[in-house]
């Protein structure tokens, strides 16, 4: 449905809110889990319709708008939900095994052979050869996304093979403790 202006007292935006408003609320509830939250989000989402302005009478399908800019909003509250984990104030301090994690270097070429070539050549190109993300992504014909994903799952192939391989043990806090070393076949 477009919405057009027809005299000043036309007010495009209270006419597709007092339509819209409840199914975006039970949109956002389902979503959240939470009313007080979805409330929230739904007060950001009529600010962000109010900023539009006379333009928000141009739209096209008001109801589109109003559900893009929703998830929108959603996606940006999760985005900014993630937990952080304060980290210890001598973190920096923490005896890092160097031998050790230096030592583990030697067992990733062959466990770098034993990678799919698809992971390999992501593997060596950003992480190895300090290739941009965006960069290998233009080089591979992907999308930015598609391109961090494909390494996200490189490297986590990566670690689980270097689990297995070399045997790797953690200690506290995640430091390499012990390995296995396995030289190139």
């Amino acid at each position: 449905m477009r919405l057009r202006r027809t005299g000043q007292n036309m007010n495009c935006l209270t006419t597709a809110w007092t339509e819209h408003a409840a199914e975006l609320r039970g949109w956002l509830r389902h979503r959240t889990g939470d009313a007080a939250l979805a409330d929230d989000l739904l007060q950001d989402l009529f600010l962000k319709a109010l900023r539009q302005g006379e333009r928000f009478c141009d739209l096209r399908n008001a109801r589109a708008w109003l559900f893009e800019v929703a998830r929108n909003l959603l996606a940006d509250h999760l985005r900014m939900a993630q937990p952080m984990v304060e980290l210890p104030e001598d973190w920096a301090a923490q005896p890092v095994d160097i031998d050790t994690v230096d030592a583990l270097t030697g067992c990733l070429p062959r466990v770098l052979s034993e990678l799919d070539p698809q992971d390999r050549e992501a593997i060596t190109l950003c992480d190895l050869q300090g290739m941009q993300q965006a960069e290998f992504a233009r080089l591979k014909g992907l999308s930015l996304s598609a391109a961090k994903s494909r390494l996200q799952r490189a490297r986590l192939r990566l670690r689980v093979q270097l689990s297995q391989v070399c045997q790797v043990k953690l200690g506290d806090g995640g430091v390499v403790s012990d390995f296995v070393p396995r030289p190139l076949l």
